[in-house]
């Protein structure tokens, strides 16, 4: 397995798509029954192969990327030829950037001698999914930029 299997209830929310997958194994409701009672193994390998499918289809789309702690954001535009970041440190240590309060406190801030900015960008390794998995296994999420956009209009 390349990435990670799905959830349960990630499999339950792509039941058609997991569906349409087993009709493309020539497996049907059936044998699919049958394949996990008496062969588990190979019902979990189809999990699996499946799963990496789906995360294959999803990272190939994926453009941006956040991993927002107490104190740093970390914010990711996943381009074509490059991973760019735009880092944030927050030195208050009063403040939590994952909270309403925290961030409201960031957004009134921004500029203050209380923040730092970095920015940086990193070619992709030989495999770029997997380099955007391997974020998304630190804590970063899918999203759809807008923080990203916001800063880079700022610190430009």
């Amino acid at each position: 397995m390349k990435y990670a299997r799905l959830t349960q209830q990630q499999l339950e929310e792509l039941q058609p798509e997991f569906i349409n997958f087993l009709a493309t194994q020539s497996i049907t409701a059936e044998e699919w029954g049958t394949l996990k009672k008496e062969k588990p193994e190979v019902s979990e390998e189809e999990l699996d192969v499946f799963s990496d499918l789906i995360w294959e289809g999803v990272l190939s789309k994926v453009e941006y990327l956040e991993n927002v702690s107490e104190l740093q954001m970390h914010l990711f535009h996943l381009t074509d030829k490059e991973m760019k970041l735009l880092s944030v440190k927050v030195m208050n240590p009063e403040i939590d950037l994952r909270t309403t309060v925290g961030f409201n406190w960031f957004k009134r801030n921004f500029q203050s001698d209380f923040v730092e900015y970095l920015t940086a960008s990193k070619a992709y390794s030989e495999d770029k999914n997997l380099d955007k998995f391997n974020l998304i296994k630190q804590g970063a999420t899918i999203t759809k930029g807008d923080l990203y956009k916001w800063f880079d209009q700022i610190i430009e």
